[in-house]
């Protein structure tokens, strides 16, 4: 299954005004969970729209949340854009994050306007993506491994040290792994086939696309990742195949919250209108970045995978990003899972 195959419509690109257009001057602490040449392009493209002054943190999804957590008593950031939502409606749940009702939601997908009511308006949802998987086809052909199709057939012991995947703990993309096979196929047996996996896996990185990245590079044969990085890597030349496995899988929310107690609120506001307009999301496309875009108008590839070819759980976001599911979850995988030899 290569990248070839996605399709998605591709839409005409509005340009509206936002609130952040009457900003001209301040600054801004920016953090950001995205893929690290897409945080630059917001933070410089911001900075040129408003004359708001950018000073951004790339982390993952996980990484910044704690961050935010450790922070609470003194915020230092401003906005956090970017990253799985589990997170973020972690951290709206409890009150790290700020309420706000944008002037911008009724030009956005009503799974994004979901996410935010599910939070009580303390993030909102910017883009959506798939998980699954890709393959090198010339390791793939080199150590004469069949095609994998399916989870299932991530733990066969052919594939054993060809796998890798994100550490849940500080990756967004691994947490929502973690959650997706909890659903998929009940806790017990969710987690049986994560201790078969952990078997299989040679490395748990901290970046949730450092799996495919490894994987394009000849690093690993299968990256556990969520199906737009798999594309990224593709278009970008490596001989990467993409796989939305066949018992169906999960998908994140991608989201952005204002920190609590922001000292820079009326920029941290400003940011969050403009970075829902279609102008601003259609920057996605200068980085190769295929998720499906929250603004109903945002310009997409056809490149980027279409959730509707895709077999998707019903992912409960609200169980699965509450405070206490999540450390339940990474609690029993600390112990249950990598702990155990490989």
């Amino acid at each position: 299954m290569r990248y070839q195959f996605w399709a998605a419509s591709i839409v005409a690109l509005a340009t509206i005004g936002t609130s952040s257009g009457a900003m001209a001057q301040g600054r801004l602490s920016f953090y950001c969970s995205a893929q690290e040449d897409w945080c630059q392009l917001m933070a410089r493209s911001f900075e040129e729209s408003s004359g708001i002054r950018v000073d951004m943190t790339r982390k993952s999804s996980g990484e910044t949340y704690a961050q935010v957590k450790a922070e609470e008593s003194n915020p230092r950031g401003d906005i956090w854009w970017g990253g799985t939502g589990d997170p973020h409606l972690q951290a709206a749940e409890e009150g790290l994050t700020e309420e706000y009702i944008s002037p911008m939601r009724d030009q956005l997908h009503p799974w994004a306007i979901a996410q935010a009511e599910s939070a009580g308006n303390r993030t909102i949802g910017i883009y959506s993506g798939a998980l699954g998987f890709g393959f090198n086809r010339d390791l793939l052909a080199s150590n004469n491994l069949p095609e994998p199709a399916c989870w299932e057939d991530l733990t066969k012991p052919e594939f054993k040290g060809h796998v890798q995947m994100a550490n849940p703990n500080s990756s967004g993309t691994a947490y929502t792994a973690l959650a997706t096979m909890v659903q998929l196929f009940g806790e017990e047996a969710g987690f049986d086939y994560m201790k078969r996996l952990h078997a299989n896996v040679n490395q748990y990185t901290k970046s949730g696309s450092a799996p495919i990245k490894a994987a394009g590079q000849g690093e690993t044969t299968v990256g556990i990742v969520f199906l737009h990085d798999a594309v990224a890597t593709a278009v970008a030349g490596f001989p990467v195949s993409i796989v939305a496995p066949c018992e169906g899988t999960g998908y994140e929310i991608g989201s952005m919250s204002i920190i609590k107690g922001a000292r820079n609120m009326d920029q941290a506001k400003a940011f969050y209108d403009w970075a829902l307009s279609a102008e601003a999301q259609s920057l996605a496309l200068q980085v190769n970045a295929f998720q499906v875009m929250s603004n109903m108008a945002a310009e997409s590839s056809d490149l980027a995978p279409n959730m509707d070819l895709i077999k998707l759980i019903d992912y409960d976001f609200v169980k699965y990003g509450s405070s206490e599911e999540r450390r339940r979850l990474l609690e029993k995988w600390d112990n249950d899972v990598s702990r155990l030899p490989q």
